[in-house]
């Protein structure tokens, strides 16, 4: 038995023995694997930064490795550079030494002894210097200074127009190569200015400025401003198709330069799928068309082009190409216009573009069908060559063409003063001639006025006298003005174009009237005129009578104007006052009463001074008024000889508020009261009526009265006449009264029977 027991004791003890141990090696399992876990987590992170520290080595490497290849490269295109300037260098010296010296003998002199080589001597001058420079005139350095300067790599630097001019006078040689640079130059800017500043009301005028310059040298620099100005703005292509048809008939070789450089320019835009490009061309192109400067064979053929492989755009440039010049084709060839029509209709009927295109076909089928009516050839204004002056070019897109690019660049002349003076000769023939036929309108100007005055002269010697009392020059004169007014952009550049008019003696006047004309036609005031009319005042003093004058004429004349003009031509003289341009002595034809003025000169009084204290301010105003120099001009408008116009001048100021312009007036009025008239005795009436013995009475013991307390000199008799008058007409208002009323009661009594005959006939019918 007690074996049995201790065997269990024993198997109990190891049991519990061996849990025990089983429970610490789970223990010991978990603290390791969680120790495990946090070593594993540890590590994971170190493994992170180590890479993440390799990455920004790697970066660092890399960058490395890029900036010291970029300075291999650099290093490298330096040293080919060293090495092309170095093979230039003695390639240079090579020409040089085959120029000078004979290719046999080179290297040997005529004694067999050996040359040094330029490159030993260019050498031996690096290291000991160049021998002595003979040195330069100094007017020679200046003209070469002035050419490096004009002729740089750039074609030309920028020159303010100060230095160009002190450049300009320092070259005394016309003919030279610096001289012909500035007036290249100075031609090109006038080219550039010209063909921006023209439009429909001033191309006649624009045509003439650009026949004075001499475009037959610059032809490649206008027909480059041309188009470039027709590409900046498309809405004025018809204006510069104008402008080449003008030029085109008297210089046919500039035309057909345009034309060249446009369809270069179509087919470039072509190629390479410009649409913009091709619109802004192909409408040049279709407008010369129209103006026939080139025939309708070259705008077939585009649109052919365009509508043999339709695309989208292809089809829209098509379509803003006819449009243009679809009423030239029906008219000069209808068989062509049918045929691109018809393929149009193809195109729509295929159904394979854009919907937008096809509604674009069906609006120029629309457009078609109404007659281009809104779309028109070529506006009336500017139909201005002949059919008999046009010169026609054909060129097709097959063709060979040349563009002529170096005409755009400077290109020195040897007989640069011989073709200018041919130039000179070949305008004066054009502008002398046939002007009239090329500009319209706006051809007549002061060379024709001038041999129209010599051949009016030598008739009079051989005919005898003939006068024109058409006034043609006068006309064209103030047309020419109006023109030259209206397209100015300020009045500093109009009254430079005007002061080169040259205008005869005698004419100052005219000029004068337009600009007084066209400032009354606007709508309302511009203070253009007023600055334009006081620039040529300080200009030249001559033109400050004509002005004064002009405004007597007007003040007396002012009632024939409407309230617009009025105003305007007030306003205008107001400003010359202000600025001092014309002298204030012209107010003294202003008489300022009831009787001297209407109701116009008053308007026109009233803005005049408005005016003018607007721009002075009243104590200004009033201080010149109280001018004692002036006293005599200012006379009129402020009247001090009889009460009642002191009254009116007073009242009229006081209502256009200036009253403090009449203090003056005023105590005037204070000092020098209304004398009081005397009655004389009434003559003596037959039968006086109990009225007229009232009024005589008490007329009497007002005359005793006043005879009392005034001089003996009132009693005069021509006091008595006008006292008489006076009393006569009271007599004969009084006898009118009582007419009136005799009569009132005779109408009164006849109503007061009448109505008791109605009431009578009225019982009558009652009962």
């Amino acid at each position: 038995m007690k074996r049995s027991h201790s065997r269990r004791d024993e198997e109990e003890s190891d049991e519990h023995y061996r849990k025990r141990r089983d429970d610490k090696r789970g223990d010991d399992h978990k603290e390791s694997r969680h120790n495990g876990d946090h070593r594993s987590s540890k590590h994971h992170d170190d493994h992170r930064s180590s890479r993440r520290n390799d990455e920004r080595r790697s970066s660092r490497r890399d960058d490395d490795h890029r900036s010291s290849r970029r300075n291999d490269e650099h290093r490298n295109s330096r040293r080919d550079d060293d090495h092309r300037s170095a093979r230039r260098d003695d390639h240079r010296d090579r020409r040089y030494n085959e120029d000078r010296e004979d290719p046999r003998d080179s290297d040997v002199e005529a004694n067999g002894k050996r040359k040094a080589s330029p490159s030993r001597e260019k050498i031996g001058n690096r290291y000991y210097g160049e021998p002595d420079k003979p040195r330069e005139n100094p007017e020679d350095a200046k003209q070469k200074r002035t050419v490096d300067l004009l002729t740089s790599r750039t074609g030309g630097a920028y020159i303010p127009p100060a230095k160009l001019r002190m450049l300009q006078a320092e070259i005394t040689d016309k003919s030279g190569a610096a001289y012909q640079r500035i007036a290249w130059e100075a031609l090109k800017k006038s080219i550039h200015g010209y063909i921006n500043k023209v439009n429909t009301s001033n191309i006649g005028i624009i045509t003439r400025e650009l026949l004075h310059e001499n475009i037959v040298r610059g032809r490649g620099l206008l027909a480059r401003s041309i188009i470039q100005a027709q590409a900046a703005s498309p809405t004025f292509t018809p204006v510069y198709a104008a402008l080449t048809s003008v030029i085109n008939s008297k210089f046919p070789n500039i035309g057909e330069l345009v034309l060249q450089r446009l369809v270069l320019q179509f087919k470039r835009g072509f190629k390479r799928n410009d649409k913009p490009l091709c619109i802004s061309s192909g409408t040049f192109i279709a407008h010369l068309v129209n103006q026939r400067v080139a025939y309708e064979i070259i705008a077939l053929e585009i649109l052919t082009l365009l509508l043999e492989t339709p695309t989208d755009d292809s089809v829209e440039v098509a379509i803003a190409f006819l449009k243009e010049c679809g009423m030239k084709l029906t008219e000069v060839s209808r068989r062509g216009i049918e045929a691109i029509f018809e393929m149009l209709r193809n195109i729509l009927h295929e159904g394979q573009l854009d919907k937008r295109v096809q509604y674009m076909i069906e609006v120029m089928f629309q457009i078609r069908k109404d007659g281009f009516k809104d779309h028109e050839a070529v506006p009336e204004e500017l139909d201005l060559v002949e059919e008999d002056n046009q010169i026609t070019h054909l060129i097709r897109l097959d063709d060979k063409l040349d563009a002529q690019d170096i005409l755009n660049v400077f290109k020195f002349d040897p007989d640069y003063l011989a073709s200018e003076e041919k130039y000179k000769q070949l305008c004066k023939e054009i502008l002398g001639s046939d002007v009239s036929e090329s500009e319209g309108d706006d051809e007549e100007g002061e060379e024709e006025s001038s041999d129209n005055d010599s051949g009016a002269e030598q008739a009079e010697g051989k005919e005898g006298l003939i006068l024109d009392n058409t006034e043609t020059n006068l006309t064209a004169l103030r047309r020419t003005i109006y023109l030259t007014i209206h397209s100015s952009l300020d009045f500093e550049e109009c009254a430079h174009k005007l002061m080169k008019m040259q205008l005869k003696p005698g004419q100052e006047i005219e000029l004068c009237h337009m600009f007084l004309d066209c400032c009354a036609e606007m709508r309302t005031y511009e203070k253009f005129f007023g600055l334009l009319a006081g620039r040529f005042c300080a200009i030249n003093k001559m033109y400050v009578t004509p002005f004064e004058q002009i405004f007597k004429d007007s003040y007396s004349t002012i009632h024939r104007l409407d309230t617009n003009k009025l105003r305007n031509v007030s306003k205008f003289f107001a400003h010359l006052l202000f600025t001092d341009s014309i002298s204030w002595s012209v107010l003294s034809c202003i008489k300022l009463n009831e009787e001297d003025t209407t109701s116009s000169n008053r308007i026109f009084i009233k803005i005049l001074f408005q005016e003018l204290s607007e721009y002075m301010g009243l104590a200004k105003l009033n201080e010149r008024v109280k001018d004692v120099t002036l006293q005599f001009a200012f006379e009129g408008l402020f009247p001090r000889d009889d009460p009642k116009n002191t009254r009116f001048a007073i009242n009229f100021f006081t209502s256009i508020g200036l009253g403090g312009l009449t203090d003056d007036l005023r105590e005037h009025l204070k000092s020098h009261p209304k004398p009081v008239a005397v009655p004389a005795l009434p003559a003596k009436e037959e039968e006086p009526s109990s009225s007229d013995n009232e009024s005589t009475s008490s007329s009497s013991s007002s005359s005793s009265s006043s005879s009392s307390s005034t001089d003996s000199s009132s009693s005069s008799s021509s006091e008595d006449e006008d006292l008489a008058k006076k009393k006569k007409k009271k007599k004969n208002v009084q006898h009118k009264r009582k007419e009136k009323k005799s009569n009132s009661k005779k109408e009164n009594q006849k109503e007061e029977k009448a109505q008791k005959k109605r009431g009578e006939k009225r019982l009558c019918i009652s009962k």
